[in-house]
């Protein structure tokens, strides 16, 4: 199904001479994966995905945190915990009765664009029946599934020299491109390339985060910990309390942007926190004279833009994730991922969580990929700098 983005922003792979200083996704590919058919998705620094119910906005997000889980290590079981629903609707099995989809993505980077394309078999059982890491038009790594009765596939790198290609059996439950640097020296120029263009994909692909704020877990006070938020933001005035003594300048933006997307006059964030360790209470300063409002009495609207605003405006550091440790954070760019990212907002806290995307993804350190409605759509093809795929055609 192809996709029409807006004109403005529009987040097409870069070019030679638009070089990522960062590893960063620029496009999505699904082919055979649900409803979509051939589809090559852009991605710029914010870009979001619009159409009625049932479009595949969901599918695209799931697809893109699934490479992300393979990057990081996970099993493909991990990462496709349903994989049939993946499936296309009537896709028709072969003689051997496989069905499967295939995803893909590019990373743009210092080494330059980076094609990585997966094909996965679902059934009758779930594993890699092939991978390709390309740049240029030359493919750097490929793997094939030559013998089903094994549960391995054969993979063969770029070597150079006398030699040229390196073969070797990989596990078929696991994406092979972030196996590479365990299993090549790097002793030859073909070697070396092959490295730097798997070590920019995994980059990339580690440094995400999936975030679904659950305002039904953010109300009760939390134990005092480590003050990384989860993904739920169960936590999230445990992270409040580590900001607020850690992250002085981002905990006041954040506290005016509660201005904007809280109801009633906001003063400052706070939080409760006894000696000794206790449960850790989060609460909205009101002003003098006025009593504090604790993030239990909030609206679940409220508490899933005070929780996104945070991640938008924090880093790796202070959320529950894994970034690749080849790079320092500083030279790597977060993208947070946001299936329903305007869910129970209204206009205005909608609007401003644009607003905040757009000052931290400027910067080049943030991204967001975020799934949203026709009302957040309509005012962000307003905003230069913001990408909407459009899915409703």
């Amino acid at each position: 199904m192809p996709a029409q983005a807006a004109p403005r922003g529009s987040g097409r792979p870069a070019g030679p001479a638009q070089r990522h200083a960062r590893p960063v996704i620029t496009e999505l590919r699904l082919s055979a994966f649900g409803r979509h058919r051939g589809a090559a998705f852009p991605i710029g620094p914010v870009t979001l995905f619009a159409g009625p119910s049932g479009s595949g906005k969901s599918q695209v997000l799931a697809a893109y945190g699934a490479l992300a889980g393979l990057g990081g290590g996970a099993t493909l079981e991990e990462a496709f915990p349903d994989p049939a629903a993946r499936i296309p609707e009537r896709a028709v099995p072969d003689a051997q009765r496989r069905r499967g989809f295939r995803l893909g993505c590019t990373v743009d980077g210092p080494a330059g664009p980076v094609r990585l394309d997966l094909a996965v078999q679902a059934e009758p059982t779930l594993r890699i029946a092939g991978e390709r890491l390309s740049q240029d038009g030359q493919v750097l790594f490929a793997t094939a599934l030559r013998d089903p009765g094994r549960r391995s596939v054969q993979a063969a790198w770029l070597t150079g020299g006398a030699v040229g290609v390196t073969r070797a059996p990989l596990p078929d439950d696991r994406l092979g491109t972030a196996l590479l640097p365990l299993r090549v020296a790097g002793s030859t120029v073909g070697q070396r390339k092959v490295l730097a263009a798997a070590e920019q994909v995994i980059v990339a692909l580690r440094s995400v985060f999936a975030c679904d704020p659950r305002p039904d877990l953010m109300r009760a006070p939390v134990p005092q910990g480590e003050g990384r938020l989860l993904g739920d933001c169960a936590n999230l005035a445990d992270v409040l309390r580590r900001t607020r003594h850690e992250c002085g300048t981002r905990h006041a933006l954040l506290a005016e942007a509660a201005r904007t997307g809280c109801a009633g006059p906001v003063a400052a964030l706070d939080v409760r926190a006894p000696e000794g360790g206790g449960a850790v209470t989060a609460v909205l300063d009101r002003g003098p004279g006025r009593p504090a409002t604790e993030l239990a009495r909030l609206g679940a609207g409220e508490l899933r833009f005070l929780a996104l605003a945070l991640v938008l405006l924090t880093g790796p550091g202070v959320l529950d994730m894994d970034p690749a440790a080849e790079l320092l954070s500083a030279q790597q760019a977060l993208t947070v991922l946001a299936d329903g990212l305007d869910r129970g907002l209204d206009e205005r806290q909608g609007g401003e969580l644009l607003r905040l995307a757009l000052l931290s993804c400027g910067r080049g350190h943030v991204r967001l990929v975020a799934a949203v409605g026709e009302g957040t759509a309509a005012s962000a093809r307003r905003l230069e700098g913001v990408s909407v795929v459009d899915l409703s055609s």
